[in-house]
């Protein structure tokens, strides 16, 4: 009868130790499985040098309009913006909940301090100042490469979307995008007409081609340029006349206007000073092809999820 007793006594402990055994393995190794996501790093490597980032970070100061219109497409949420250049279709990060961070070029950097960021996002417009901004958080570069602008726009994207748990909603974007482009190329492609792109900024009016800062017309939606050896390097574009959008005659021409930005969004005079005797004799001109694209997507916050489908809007509407 001992025997008997003893026997099912041990089955009995050996089964209850079997159970606790399997409870603790399921168990996460740190605890509590949601804050073992919040203190994942990762290790971001940009234009400027590397990174270490933590995921979902919580105080984020963006510099870089392109991000914030794709944080704002993913419903990510921001700590700080610089306030002042502000696209209108961002206008919502004016309200006073935000920190205002500072112009573009004249970042506030005591403000920035204040908010203790747990990241920090810049492109071309800060990047002497990258030392500045390391000091006061983890700090990356996301500006577009427009050289290779469709690769660089989606790895930063797709950086975004790790960063933030939103994978899979970026991938969604981007193939939308990918299909309207393929659409627009097609069209253009079928109309067979060349293209000039200039800025009119303050009375001055620059070119731009290939591999520029407009260049994704050329190299991504298809149009040819009327002039392909213009310095891609040229920030502000190369310097022209209106005698030398005559001379090469464009059968599109499209405008940004640089004034509009400066006038808060107003009526611009850019259209009355580039539409005159002149230009009057271009092919552009004749068949009602000169654009105007909007300043807001294509000078201010080019390269986000909503600017760049934006982009191939405007420019399908041109074909």
């Amino acid at each position: 009868m001992k025997k008997t007793f003893v026997f099912l006594f041990t089955i009995v402990l050996a089964t209850a130790l079997a159970a606790c055994g399997t409870k603790n393995a399921s168990e996460p190794a740190s605890g509590n499985s949601t804050e073992s996501q919040q203190s994942e790093e990762m290790t971001i490597k940009h234009q400027l040098g590397e990174t270490v980032v933590k995921k979902n970070p919580s105080k984020v100061v963006v510099f870089d309009f392109g991000t914030l219109d794709t944080l704002d497409k993913l419903g990510v949420e921001v700590t700080a913006v610089p306030q002042t250049s502000i696209p209108s279709y961002l206008e919502k990060y004016k309200d006073k909940k935000y920190v205002n961070a500072g112009g573009l070029k004249e970042p506030d950097f005591e403000k920035i301090s204040e908010v203790n960021p747990d990241l920090i996002i810049i492109s071309a417009r800060q990047a002497d100042s990258y030392e500045e901004f390391k000091k006061l958080g983890p700090t990356i570069y996301m500006g577009v490469d427009t050289t290779k602008y469709m690769e660089s726009f989606k790895s930063n994207a797709k950086t975004l979307g790790q960063i933030f748990g939103k994978e899979a909603e970026v991938d969604k974007e981007l193939a939308s995008i990918d299909d309207s482009i393929k659409a627009l190329h097609e069209k253009v492609s079928a109309n067979k007409k060349n293209a000039l792109i200039i800025l009119a900024n303050e009375g001055k009016i620059s070119a731009y081609g290939p591999a520029s800062r407009f260049g994704i017309i050329h190299d991504v939606f298809g149009y040819p340029a009327v002039d392909p050896m213009l310095d891609p390097k040229q920030t502000h574009g190369n310097s022209i006349s209106y005698e030398y959008i005559a001379e090469k005659n464009p059968e599109v021409l499209f405008v940004v206007d640089r004034n509009k930005v400066a006038a808060k969004n107003s009526q611009s005079s850019a259209q009355e000073a580039i539409e005159n005797d002149i230009v009057k004799k271009t092919t552009a001109y004749k068949d009602g092809k000169i654009i105007y694209l909007n300043p807001d997507y294509w000078y201010l916050s080019g390269g986000g999820l909503a600017s760049v489908s934006e982009m191939v809007k405007e420019i399908e509407a041109s074909v």
